[in-house]
């Protein structure tokens, strides 16, 4: 059964960006167009949001020119990369689950949140930031299915790294083609470099 406590997703909160927690993984990024009155947090895990988040991911994916201009926005494009898919969810937090895109590319998975969130700098001054998470493919160590025991419909992504940071993504609509696509890439990594992954 899955325990929020378990992830090890810090608090979003923000120390000098990049650098307000040991895990290299999240990256708090800043959000240049935000203004104070329209920054939201989501942290409901329901089906009904994550049909609205897939609305809202769809109408700001228009807006930025496509799936590959969101990513690359967010993220950049490393040479040779290519955006394989996108997915609307949740990203477990130790805050509680915050909505988002998980991008799957030929070399990396990411996850940035929809919406920026207020944190306050150690001046005190707000800052708007977006959660991110990226993670090499080669650095993925296991890609697992889990579910709720009490309630089997919630359904979790845990993806574990080479080095033992865990991230749980929950809320899919597409919970079966995410998990295949996931596992398939991880294979994929785990082939071109000879390791072997662990369930």
């Amino acid at each position: 059964m899955y325990n929020h406590s378990q992830s090890q997703v810090p608090p979003l909160t923000n120390n000098n960006h990049n650098q307000h927690t040991n895990n290299p993984y999240i990256i708090i990024s800043p959000d240049p167009t935000s203004s104070y009155s329209s920054c939201k947090l989501r942290v409901s895990p329901s089906l009904t949001d994550a049909a609205m988040a897939r609305l809202v991911q769809g109408t700001k994916v228009l807006a930025e020119g496509g799936l590959d201009h969101a990513f690359q926005q967010a993220f950049n494009i490393l040479p040779g990369e290519e955006l394989l898919n996108s997915y609307a969810c949740y990203l477990s937090t130790t805050s509680g689950p915050v909505i988002g895109t998980l991008y799957l590319s030929t070399k990396r998975v990411a996850f940035c949140s929809d919406y920026s969130f207020c944190c306050y700098s150690s001046t005190g001054q707000p800052e708007w930031m977006y959660y991110k998470m990226v993670v090499q493919l080669d650095q993925l160590r296991a890609v697992n299915p889990s579910a709720n025991r009490l309630n089997p419909s919630e359904k979790y992504i845990h993806i574990i790294t080479r080095d033992g940071y865990e991230f749980w993504f929950m809320g899919f609509i597409s919970y079966d083609k995410a998990l295949k696509k996931l596992t398939e890439a991880l294979q994929r990594a785990c082939n071109s470099s000879g390791v072997v992954s662990r369930v």
